[in-house]
This record gives structure tokens, sequence and C-alpha cells, in this order.
């Protein structure tokens, strides 16, 4: 029998629970593993990697450059927070 890691639809319904997790909690580090393990639904339904270990450190690697790739592309939108340059108060 196949372990959970080896079957496509595990790694889809993982991608969609981290995606809900994202929308409840924003804090911009779940969206990197969604599109982690919605990467790893390609890789295990067209490849044959039968080690769970490689698959698990493959997931991690993924979602490292997705996470990356996702602080670069969204680098340049501000908080909206005003930054303060000068006091007010002084003369």
């Amino acid at each position: 029998m196949e372990s959970l890691a080896q079957i496509w639809w595990v790694w889809l319904c993982a991608a969609l629970a981290l995606a809900l997790i994202e929308l409840i909690a924003p804090a911009s580090i779940f969206l990197g593993f969604a599109l982690g393990a919605l990467a790893m639904t390609g890789i295990v339904a067209f490849t044959t990697i039968s080690n769970t270990s490689a698959l698990l450190a493959l997931f991690a690697g993924l979602s490292l450059i997705a996470w990356i790739v996702l602080k670069l592309a969204f680098k340049s939108q501000s908080s909206g927070a005003r930054i303060v340059e000068r006091d007010i108060n002084e003369n």
C-alpha cells in the first residue's frame, strides 16, 4: 500500500487546507506552503518517487522557493503606514 505522501489528491487537499488557513489567519506564510503542496500535486501525479523522505524534503524546498518568490513579488507593496520624517514639535 502506498503511503499518503505518494497520493496526488492528498497533496491537493493539503494545498486547499493551507490556502484556507491563509485566508483565516493571514500571516503570509501559509501561502508558500500551499503553493509548495500544489506543486507537489503535479510532481506526485506524474513521477514515480517512492521515498517519503525525499517527497517531504522536496515539499520543504518548493515551499521555501514559493515563499521567497512571494516575498520578492510583493516587496513593493507598502503596508499603508506613514513614515514620519519631521517632528511637528521641532522648530
